[in-house]
């Protein structure tokens, strides 16, 4: 099953996977407004809308979560419990698929008994909860649902038509926030602390001061205090009403740690680095452009034809940035993008996936793998070069984050 937002609802899709008992992963990607302003899905900024996966089991959702190999999400629901460091040492978990990182970690902390299954049900449940209200807060976009393997092991399930009446009066009552409030990854800010004092009740005020603090999304606290996102904005609301506090918007995307974020500021006090790009196809014509262009440009190119030899060439080379072409012998691009990711070496640099089909499931899959970008053959030299130097921070040892 797979089609568009723009034909049928994300509501009907998941009342069709209830109704089928169907067992198996939807893919929702977001179109982002085009530079003309419509909101048809512009293939010239592939992949910076949002990615959501949802996982059933017998018609009933099992988890559900962004695409992306970001943590987090997860440690905002351990801060509830004291445990949002908790994650720094603990290693890969085997379970941690590349489709569901957070839900194998949740599953080490339980094999630990660092927190208890009522613990991790709940997180769970808020999760699914989340992604739901993002979800159908969603009109525009595609959509893909496999049936395969559930996700395993599994520590809950909760059924879609009692979760889809709750989720949509929060929805609708959402929109009542707008112009004021229009997105949850908003931050709540005061502006004059002295005029809130003295304008609003001593434990209001202590309340706003601890969680308007100007970086704190509505959805964080939200997760901080384990409650939904409404109840949450709607308590503040009034608040925002009156001009008491003011709504931020991140400088980074949503869920982006505060630490990472000053950690982005620090690029001008490390050293320069000379970029190192590993290019992965079996086309000697690609690998030659792609060589000649980038090394004139000062890049450490490396080029690899034969796509078992990919593996071992990239733990030996340590690229800053991999290409890899999607249809190959033996291996696919996909599965290469998936074993690189599976390491923790390869965890957050970037993959581009470069391929000759420009279509809708292929970009959806690369996104399963959890690819950072999507690059089509034939492409010129403007084009190759633009995007490695969109995915390149200069004068960082770091890499930026990944494209979305």
């Amino acid at each position: 099953m797979q089609g568009s937002l723009s034909e049928i609802d994300i509501r009907s899709i998941l009342q069709l996977i209830e109704l089928g008992q169907r067992t198996g992963e939807l893919m929702v990607e977001a179109y982002t407004p085009s530079p003309n302003g419509t909101t048809a899905p512009d293939y010239s900024q592939r992949f910076r809308g949002p990615c959501w996966l949802l996982f059933c089991l017998n018609g009933q959702i099992i988890y559900a979560g962004q695409s992306e190999n970001s943590l987090s999400r997860l440690r905002d629901y351990l801060h509830r419990y004291h445990l949002e460091t908790v994650l720094d040492q603990l290693e890969v978990p085997a379970l941690a698929t590349v489709n569901a990182l957070e839900y194998g970690y949740l599953w080490v902390l339980l094999e630990k008994n660092m927190i208890t299954p009522a613990q991790g049900r709940s997180i769970i449940h808020s999760m699914i909860q989340e992604t739901l209200f993002d979800l159908l807060s969603q009109h525009q976009g595609g959509f893909i649902f496999e049936l395969g393997p559930p996700l395993t092991p599994q520590l809950t399930t909760l059924e879609i038509s009692s979760l889809l009446a709750k989720i949509m009066r929060q929805v609708q009552e959402w929109k009542t926030f707008h112009p004021y409030i229009q997105s949850p990854n908003h931050c709540p800010s005061i502006p004059d602390r002295d005029r809130l004092r003295k304008t609003v009740k001593p434990s209001a005020f202590e309340t706003l001061s601890q969680w308007a603090d100007g970086e704190t999304s509505f959805r964080q606290i939200a997760r901080y205090l384990n409650r939904d996102v409404v109840t949450v904005t709607r308590a503040i609301y009034p608040f925002v009403q009156q001009g008491l506090v003011h709504i931020l918007t991140p400088d980074l995307a949503p869920d982006i740690p505060i630490q990472s974020k000053r950690q982005s500021k620090l690029s001008s006090s490390v050293a320069v680095k000379t970029p190192r790009i590993l290019c992965i196809d079996d086309d000697s014509v690609v690998r030659e452009i792609v060589e000649t262009t980038l090394h004139q440009r000062g890049y450490e190119i490396k080029t690899v034809g034969h796509p078992l030899e990919a593996i071992t060439v990239a733990f030996q080379f340590k690229p800053d940035l991999i290409l890899c072409d999607i249809v190959m012998p033996d291996l696919n691009g996909y599965e290469i993008c998936a074993m690189l990711r599976s390491s923790t070496a390869f965890r957050q640099t970037p993959i581009v996936m470069l391929t000759g089909i420009d279509g809708f499931i292929d970009r959806l899959k690369a996104r399963m793998v959890h690819a950072s970008n999507y690059l089509t053959k034939p492409f010129g030299e403007h084009e190759l070069l633009t995007l490695v130097e969109a995915t390149w921070v200069p004068g960082n040892l770091a890499l930026s984050r990944l494209i979305r």
